[in-house]
């Protein structure tokens, strides 16, 4: 699982300065020749990307999910996937990270995401949402002693829905790796922002 999480974490990190993805002159992606993979522009208003978190948005604050807007989605984009991570939190001895958030089946007409999405399963417009600790945002909590951790937020436009994985039924890793592996093949267009965060 950390494996195909770390693949596509290294075609999409930081797309927004135009990479094209590792071997793969011009961003072509997918395997199924529809074209390349559109670089995506995800911006936040709660901190500039590679900035620090405010407090808000952590465990040692209100802990609501930050506002996220994104711009030069993909035609024919039938969906987006959103997936929050601390990759200094290695868990499962080192074969996976710890997830924060994971959104999928976003409309495509979505551009945006406001402030303190609320719990649960499945909101209204369809989205489906987990974390580490159950269907809602989990804020950032890396301790006070240690560095300050790296929280990336990547997200995915791609080319269908995902109907077969609920958000109910199996353990957090479990889901997120069929997510992740339900996506290979149909992303469309990517886009990450990095927050960093350490308890004062």
């Amino acid at each position: 699982m950390r494996a195909l999480v770390v693949a596509l974490a290294l075609m999409a990190p930081y797309t927004q300065r135009g990479a094209a993805p590792p071997g793969q002159p011009g961003g072509r992606g997918g395997g199924r020749g529809r074209g390349a993979i559109q670089v995506m522009t995800l911006t936040s208003s709660a901190w500039s990307d590679g900035g620090q978190i405010p407090i808000k948005y952590s465990q040692a604050g209100d802990e609501a999910s930050p506002p996220l807007a994104w711009t030069n989605v993909p035609e024919g984009a039938a969906s987006f996937a959103l997936i929050v991570h601390d990759v200094d939190a290695p868990i499962g001895n080192g074969t996976d990270d710890l997830l924060h958030w994971m959104l999928w089946n976003i409309p495509a007409s979505t551009t945006s995401l406001a402030e303190h999405v609320a719990q649960g399963s499945q909101l209204p417009d369809g989205t489906r949402q987990i974390s580490a600790t159950g269907p809602t945002y989990r804020g950032p909590a890396a301790a006070s002693t240690g560095p300050a951790h790296h929280y990336l937020v990547e997200l995915f436009a791609l080319d269908t829905m995902i109907a077969d994985v609920p958000a109910v039924g199996a353990s957090p890793p479990q889901t997120r790796a069929a997510v992740v592996a339900a996506m290979a093949g149909h992303i469309r267009g990517k886009a990450s922002y990095v927050g960093l965060f350490r308890r004062p």
